[in-house]
């Protein structure tokens, strides 16, 4: 069962709905699909309608483009190969190919809330530096804890500003994809994706993700999909194989009936998605049967094969790349170009991870198929949407804004969401935060779910005519092919009956090599990832003196604007409890293990590492989700610092709880902030105290929580009395 948003149509455009991701405990099929719809600018040097999309230009935002005026979109020319292609003046067209429009109720709502926030916290700090003078020359309190407390909020302080850009212009994008030129006139679309090791992710899926990107709804012979093998692994190579016999049948299919949902594990476990005017033909039925056949022998093929998939994996192993064919077929190119590879990896060389990956896919692909864009997906994910290429085309055949546009990111859902999302998989703040910052500079890149332009990657111009192969090598490397791909007028070199020539076998083999980045400056250049934080103050607060109002509101006022920005996005208050237990737990934990691996990173303290997610579907931890139970079969070092600052809490909770009678007002705030804590995240008490399944807390992280919190006390004890 799939998760699907409220559908709705703006000024005309094609309905859709918002998908969204997580790694909740179900098999994770996130999709680039018609939700919303992200934009980045082609300056940045960084790495898919009612879709809501976002927008990034260089210069200064023009209000202009909010309300595009329904006109004809001509000009001279159409670019076939080359990124920023326009439209031909003789097949003008009704209307933009898209319209961003600002969201003026969050706007309003988001700068007002902003405002009254500075306006209380400025009346804090004054608060705070008045006291601290006073406490400096009378010692009425404890010195050290107080200025823990005003270093605590001054850092939250700024967190808070640097989060409230993405509110200070929140847009929303809409696609008119009927409105794009006939088929011969668009792009040609790569699709790159990775995988590593079948026994943790199983080949099925991977191919079923494979054969929803070749099943895209754009003309096959402008598509081309790469997976790229890090494992070098039989088994994969096998599955795609497979993958491209049931495809051959598969894809005729999809086009023929126009099915919506293409992923074939997706369609034949969902509800009909064919098209409404073939339901109920004999034709379509008998056509149908056949294909499940063949999708079952498909099936058995890739079960097989898998018999010892984790044995099949190597760290050690030569650059393959093959080329998908068949000589039955009498015109492939109604077939999309399928293209196995799996680069060179040696023991001592560096192969960096997806970002290594996906360098070897840009070059392969550059001397195969050399489309002006790329799609990236991950291995566990799927096309729900066919048409999600041509909706990212709009932007990129919009000659308006397309020389500014270096990705498109489409946000990423689950099938098989459960109504209590405790993990927060759909990510919706991430969605909202990706609405705000399309209305400055654009949002940034997700590592998946996005369309590039190989131009932005390359940072280099793509229509010089004269290129310097030796000027060009210190950067790009030793292939003169691969050099000469770099003009847009470039014909790759792969002949129509899909057989590499001996030439370019060997051009690929020198592409695909783990030595080929050596001594140049591909890709050396690297991406910063922002922290998602949000705050909230600690009164620590007398209830009868005036600035206990101030403290209130800031903490009230920070709830009741998170609670009006997921009704905003048509979610209910459990989604909203959710997304804060979710926000706590990766403040207390995910964030401060991310801060410790970047600090000892910069001092040369720690080696990259990279463990691969486990993608195998286990039963139990699938019905707990479905029934909002928290799974806790997770690392120790994730659960401890949760785990700990809960026993803290309710052990300061308990302890407090008498002396709230002796010292009245004094300690109030403190205990009701306290057992705010406490209610939120009830799930940890329950899983280390009141259950006994096997999705508990192990006993041995709740003794080392509480041997922690005796120690924090502890010392919290001494530091009191100094």
């Amino acid at each position: 069962m799939k998760h699907n948003a409220e559908s709705k149509t703006v000024d005309g455009a094609k309905p859709g709905y918002s998908p969204v991701c997580g790694r909740a405990p179900v098999r994770n099929h996130a999709t680039n699909t018609k939700g919303k719809l992200w934009i980045q600018n082609s300056g940045c040097k960084s790495r898919s309608g009612q879709p809501e999309h976002v927008v990034l230009r260089k210069g200064i935002l023009r209000d202009e483009d909010e309300q595009i005026p329904h006109e004809k979109i001509n000009s001279e020319q159409v670019q076939t190969r080359g990124e920023g292609c326009s439209i031909e003046g003789k097949e003008a067209m009704d209307g933009p190919l898209n319209v961003r429009r600002v969201l003026w109720s969050n706007l309003l709502i988001n700068r007002l809330h902003m405002f009254l926030n500075a306006i209380a916290i400025s009346a804090v700090f004054y608060y705070r530096a008045t006291t601290l003078l006073r406490i400096i020359q009378t010692r009425e309190t404890p010195l050290v804890p107080y200025v823990l407390v005003i270093i605590a909020e001054i850092v939250l302080t700024f967190l808070w500003v640097l989060h409230q850009a993405y509110r200070w212009r929140p847009v929303k994008r809409s696609v008119y994809p009927e409105r794009l030129p006939e088929d011969e006139k668009l792009p040609p679309v790569d699709v790159f994706i990775c995988t590593a090791d079948p026994s943790k992710e199983p080949s099925l899926g991977v191919m079923n993700t494979v054969i929803s990107a070749m099943s895209l709804d754009y003309p096959p012979d402008k598509l081309s999909v790469y997976l790229q093998d890090d494992g070098g692994s039989h088994v994969t190579l096998h599955a795609v194989r497979e993958a491209w016999k049931f495809a051959r049948f598969w894809v005729p299919f999809c086009r023929k009936y126009e099915l919506k949902a293409r992923c074939p594990e997706a369609y034949f476990s969902g509800g009909e998605s064919a098209h409404e005017k073939f339901l109920g033909s004999s034709e379509f039925a008998a056509d149908k049967k056949t294909v499940e056949k063949r999708y079952d022998e498909f099936q058995e093929a890739i079960e097989k094969n898998s018999v010892n998939a984790k044995g099949s994996v190597s760290r050690d192993h030569p650059p393959t790349v093959e080329v998908m064919t068949d000589e039955n077929i009498s015109d492939l190119k109604e077939m999309p170009l399928l293209v196995y590879v799996s680069r060179e990896k040696r023991p001592g060389h560096p192969h960096h991870f997806k970002g290594g990956a996906l360098n070897v896919l840009l070059r392969v692909s550059a001397v195969i198929s050399n489309a002006p864009y790329f799609l990236v997906l991950d291995c566990d994910m799927y096309c729900d949407d066919p048409s999600s290429a041509r909706q990212a085309m709009c932007f990129y055949l919009d000659p308006k804004i397309s020389p500014e546009i270096a990705w498109v990111q489409f946000p990423q859902k689950f099938r098989d969401m459960s109504e209590h999302d405790i993990y927060d998989g759909r990510l919706n703040p991430i969605w909202r935060e990706g609405q705000g910052l399309d209305g400055l500079r654009g949002p940034t890149i997700y590592g998946c779910n996005f369309f590039m332009t190989r131009e932005a990657i390359y940072g280099l111009d793509r229509t010089q005519k004269d290129i310097d192969i030796n000027q060009l090598k210190k950067s790009l490397g030793a292939s003169n092919e691969f050099i000469k791909s770099i003009n847009r007028s470039y014909n790759p070199q792969l002949p129509e009956d899909r057989k590499p020539s001996d030439a370019l076998k060997k051009e690929l083999q020198l592409l695909a090599s783990c030595t080929y980045d050596n001594d140049t400056q591909w890709g050396e250049e690297a991406s910063i990832l922002p922290l998602d934080l949000r705050i909230q103050h600690l009164p620590l607060q007398r209830v009868s003196d005036p600035m206990f109002i101030v403290f209130a509101f800031i903490f009230i006022s920070s709830l009741l604007k998170h609670v009006q920005e997921v009704f905003s996005y048509g979610d209910s208050f459990r989604t909203a409890l959710y997304e804060m237990r979710v926000w706590m737990m990766k403040s207390g934990a995910c964030y401060f293990f991310a801060i410790l691996n970047a600090i000892l990173d910069r001092l040369g303290l720690l080696q990259a590492n990279f463990s691969l997610t486990n993608k195998v579907v286990d039963d139990e931890q699938v019905r707990r989700h479905q029934l909002g139970i928290y799974d806790f079969q997770a690392s120790p070092l994730i659960l401890t610092p949760l785990c700990s600052l809960y026993v803290l809490n309710l052990a300061a909770f308990t302890i407090g709880i008498p002396k709230i009678f002796q010292k009245g007002d004094e300690l109030l705030a403190q205990a009701l902030l306290s057992f705010f804590g406490i209610i939120i995240n009830y799930h940890l008490l329950d899983g280390m105290v009141l259950r006994s399944d096997s999705g508990r807390i192990s006993l041995f992280v709740t003794m080392v929580s509480v041997a922690l919190s005796a120690t924090v006390l502890s010392c919290g004890y001494l530091l009191l009395l100094y």
